[in-house]
C-alpha cells in the first residue's frame, strides 16, 4: 500500500513538472542524451547537391598497434573498441583510410549525433563570417550583435572570450539536473529568449571554464550577423557542399518553426563526413586547392595560448590533447575528430559512451604507430 501510494505521488509530481515545463517533461521521458537524439529533435537539413569526395581505402590497411589488457590478457583492437562502447572508428593517413570498423549494428551510412563536436564547427563558421566581413573581429563585444545583453554586463565580453571559454558565464553544465542550464538549452524550445537572460559570475578574461552557454551565444551572434540566412544554410554553403559530403546531415534546432540551431551540440552526420571536417583543418583551411577558411583562423583556433585566462588545452572551441600540435573536436558521449598534422593523420571515433578508456591517450598512442 505504501509503495503504491509513493508511486502515485511520484507520478503526480512528474505530471505536474511536465505540465510546468516541457523541458523537464522531455528530460524525464528521454532520461539522458543519446547518439540517436537526432530522431527526437526538429532539425534543418544539410545537403550536398554537388560532387562527392571519398577517401580511398588502403588495400593493406591494418589494425593499430595498441596494447589493452583485460583480465590479465591482451585483447585485439576490435575487442578493445567494442568493449568501450564504440560504434564507429576511422583512421585516415595521407588522405587514405587505413582502418575503418563499425559495431553495435552501425555502418558507414549510420547517422550519429555530434554533441559538442558541433562547438568546433560553430567556431569554423565564426571564422568564415569574419572572412566574409559579416563579423569584424573576435575582439568585438557580444553586445555589438546582442545589444539586449548589455544590461547583464556582456558589453565587457568579447567574441574571443566566448571562443576560449573565458567569458565568466554563470552556467550550470550538469546534464543530470533537469532544472540546469544544460537541460534548458538541450531540451528547451526558447533559446532566443533564454540566451539574453544569462548572467556573468566573474569578470571575463580571468579563468577558463568549459560551459555550453558560450557557443550557444556564438550561435545567436552568428544568426544576427547572417541577417536572414540560417546557421545551417551557412554551414551548407561554406563547408558542407564544398567539402563534398557523401551523405545528407542535419542540425538540430530548439523548435520546429523558426527554430535556432543548437550550436553547442547536435550536428547529425556519418563518420566519413565528420572526418572531412578534420581534413579541412589538417590542410589549414584549404580544400583541394580552394581556401575555404583563412589559414590564419585555423592556426589561431588550434594554437596553445594561456593569455587572459585561456587554458593551453583549449582554444577557439577545439581541444588540444598535447603540446605537440595535435587537436580535436570532442563530444560528451565519446565523439571525436582527432587531427595530428605531424603524422598527416585523422581519427574519428563515435560511441554510445566514452567507455572505460582515455581516448586522448589512445589517439596519441595510435598516431605514434603510423
Amino acid at each position: 500500500m505504501l509503495r503504491t501510494r509513493l508511486s502515485g505521488y511520484l507520478f503526480l509530481l512528474i505530471l505536474l513538472l511536465s505540465f510546468n515545463s516541457c523541458k523537464v517533461g522531455r528530460f524525464i521521458y528521454y532520461n539522458f542524451a543519446d547518439i540517436t537524439d537526432h530522431k527526437i529533435f526538429p532539425s534543418r537539413p544539410l545537403q550536398n547537391e554537388g560532387s562527392k569526395f571519398s577517401f580511398p581505402t588502403s588495400p593493406s590497411g591494418k589494425s593499430p598497434k595498441i596494447t589493452q589488457i583485460e583480465n590479465g590478457k591482451q585483447v585485439t583492437f576490435e575487442k578493445y573498441l567494442e568493449d568501450n562502447n564504440t560504434v564507429a572508428f576511422l583512421i585516415i593517413k595521407n588522405d587514405t583510410i587505413q582502418y575503418e570498423n563499425y559495431f553495435k549494428g552501425y555502418d558507414k551510412t549510420s547517422i550519429v549525433a555530434s554533441f559538442s563536436m558541433a562547438k568546433s564547427v560553430t567556431s569554423i563558421l565564426i571564422g568564415c563570417a569574419i572572412d566574409d566581413g559579416l563579423i569584424k573581429s573576435v575582439q568585438e563585444p557580444v553586445t555589438n550583435y546582442l545589444p539586449e545583453m548589455k544590461k547583464n554586463g556582456f558589453d565587457k565580453v568579447t567574441i574571443e572570450h566566448l571562443l576560449q571559454m573565458t567569458s565568466g558565464l554563470d552556467f550550470n553544465e550538469s546534464y543530470h539536473n533537469p532544472f540546469g542550464d544544460a537541460a534548458t538549452f538541450y531540451y528547451g524550445q526558447t533559446l532566443r529568449k533564454d540566451i539574453p537572460k544569462m548572467k556573468l559570475k566573474r569578470q571575463p578574461g580571468l579563468e577558463f571554464e568549459y560551459v555550453s552557454g558560450n557557443p550557444q551565444i556564438l550561435g545567436l551572434i552568428l544568426e544576427r550577423a547572417l541577417k536572414g540566412k540560417t546557421v545551417t544554410g551557412y554551414l551548407q554553403e561554406k563547408i558542407w557542399q564544398p567539402l563534398g559530403m557523401e551523405y545528407d546531415g542535419s542540425w538540430s534546432t530548439d523548435k520546429k518553426n523558426n527554430g535556432l540551431e543548437k550550436t553547442f551540440c547536435c550536428i547529425n552526420a556519418r563518420a566519413r563526413d565528420f572526418a572531412k571536417i578534420g581534413r579541412l583543418y589538417l590542410k589549414k583551411g584549404n580544400w583541394n586547392g580552394k581556401q575555404l577558411i583563412s589559414e590564419s583562423w585555423v592556426k589561431q583556433s588550434t594554437k596553445i595560448d594561456t593569455v587572459n585566462g585561456s587554458s593551453w588545452r583549449y582554444q577557439y572551441q577545439w581541444w588540444l590533447p598535447s603540446k605537440n600540435g595535435d587537436f580535436m573536436a570532442q563530444g560528451i558521449l565519446g565523439q571525436y575528430i582527432y587531427v595530428n598534422p605531424a603524422k598527416n593523420l585523422i581519427i574519428v571515433r563515435l560511441g554510445t559512451s566514452v567507455g572505460n578508456t582515455n581516448w586522448r591517450s589512445a589517439f596519441t598512442q595510435i598516431a605514434e604507430g603510423y
